[in-house]
């Protein structure tokens, strides 16, 4: 792999501390090219479950391919508002309005163990409830984040975003593995090239 290809064809990866960044995650620059990572309901279904943030409630019978087109309609809604509220930009409240409408939501008490404990059960008869808790993740890192702590890796080579909880507030990249070591190599062979007698 070269210098300038941020990732390896693994993932999607769940490293950006927030998960309507990693939602938004699931398209990124694999090997120098764009890639979804979402090819099918499936994959949608498997993203939300690995979250947990996939609905308990059973679904209803949707066109194939009607999850995924869900999904990448509201990632694409997610991304246009990351980067808008990042660059102080206005952003289209409305329209992530819609998707919270339908995220519908009950509290349901269960006993395990003889403690009782309550949680909060989300609909999922159709594709945007299953969508709903993703949409009520991105509000709130929309209204209640600090928006300096959320960032785009440093790597010319990544677009994927990261929410930095790390005490000095001082990261850079989306993880060390995928960037910041290829970061490093490529500084210490800049480096070196430079310093090298005749170089």
């Amino acid at each position: 792999m070269s210098d300038t290809q941020a990732h390896s064809s693994q993932g999607p990866w769940f490293l950006a501390d927030h998960p309507a960044l990693d939602f938004i995650n699931t398209q990124a620059i694999v090997e120098g090219t764009p890639h979804d990572f979402w090819q099918s309901d499936r994959d949608v279904e498997a993203w939300l479950t690995q979250a947990g943030l996939a609905s308990e409630d059973p679904a209803s019978e949707e066109a194939e391919g009607a999850l995924l087109q869900a999904a990448r309609q509201l990632r694409q809604l997610i991304s246009d508002s990351v980067q808008q509220q990042k660059a102080g930009e206005r952003v289209d409240w409305q329209a992530l309005n819609g998707w919270l409408k339908q995220a519908t939501s009950h509290l349901q008490l269960s006993e395990e163990q003889g403690v009782w404990q309550i949680r909060r059960i989300y609909a999922g008869q159709n594709v945007v409830q299953r969508l709903g808790q993703v949409a009520e993740q991105a509000a709130q890192l929309l209204t209640q984040a600090d928006f300096s702590r959320v960032r785009a890796c440093e790597h010319p080579a990544c677009t994927l975003w990261f929410y930095d909880r790390t005490k000095a507030h001082r990261r850079r990249w989306c993880s060390m593995a995928l960037c910041g070591n290829r970061a490093k190599v490529a500084r210490f062979r800049q480096l070196n090239a430079v310093t090298r007698p005749g170089g």
